[in-house]
């Protein structure tokens, strides 16, 4: 008795193979939705801002991008391992959450009821991993809950933000400790590097759209997490302190009874 056999990549590994051009056209329509929003803005500041958005989007989307393309070449074999499968599934989902960032910025985001701790560990984790092995990482948080008024989408877009700054300034190695100390109704989350330092004059001025010591940098993160603390959780984010030996970043959130 005679029978036939088919063989050939699976559904799934074709579709895999159009991911790569799917997320450079998100890109594109990130870029195009900014131009609109830079030829209306009506101050400069507002035009850097809308901008910086497209660009820090772009440069958040660069990191799953680059692994997906990775995975995406692994899965042209025919033996695909189900553990490629689930990280694609999760940087896919890790883009979700940035194009989900995006839609918050410019308008008034909704707050709720989360737990600091957890919110702070997810974002940590996510930068531990996909972080070079020069980088020691260090979480120093309670143990028990602390409830504080969050848009979590954009809570974890400022944690990655100072957590990349802290690892650009110290060139790819040294140590980062991520911190959060409760103080009466007050909660501070600490994030300190071993980088080279911020000058005095510049610890107001690194929060200014387009300032920055880059030689490729936009200058626009720390503008951006400001204005998330400040005007949509009505905190405060300030250099605490300063040397060539490091910087620690501090945030001031008012904690939920």
């Amino acid at each position: 008795m005679l029978s036939t056999i088919y063989y050939g990549n699976s559904p799934i590994i074709n579709k895999l193979k159009y991911y790569p051009a799917a997320l450079i056209l998100i890109i594109g329509l990130f870029f195009t939705a900014i131009y609109f929003f830079y030829r209306t803005a009506k101050s400069s500041d507002q035009n850097k801002l809308w901008a910086g958005m497209a660009k820090e989007t772009a440069h958040q989307i660069g990191t799953p991008l680059s692994s997906l393309v990775g995975w995406t070449e692994i899965l042209k074999t025919e033996n695909v391992n189900p553990e490629y499968i689930s990280e694609i599934e999760k940087d896919i989902d890790r883009l979700k959450t940035i194009t989900e960032r995006f839609s918050k910025i410019g308008s008034a985001p909704t707050l709720e009821r989360a737990d600091l701790v957890a919110e702070t560990k997810s974002a940590y984790q996510y930068l531990k991993t996909r972080s070079s092995k020069l980088i020691e990482f260090e979480l120093d948080v309670p143990n028990e809950a602390i409830y504080v008024n969050l848009n979590k989408q954009l809570y974890g877009w400022t944690i990655e933000n100072l957590v990349k700054n802290a690892i650009d300034a110290m060139r790819g190695k040294g140590k980062i400790i991520v911190a959060i100390n409760p103080k009466n109704d007050r909660v501070f989350i600490e994030i300190t590097d071993t980088g080279k330092g911020i000058p005095k004059r510049d610890h107001q001025r690194v929060f200014h759209p387009g300032f920055t010591t880059k030689k490729r940098g936009w200058g626009l993160g720390l503008s951006l997490v400001k204005r998330i603390i400040e005007e949509y959780h009505n905190g405060k984010i300030r250099v605490l302190k300063s040397s060539p030996k490091g910087t620690t970043m501090s945030i001031m959130l008012r904690e939920l009874n």
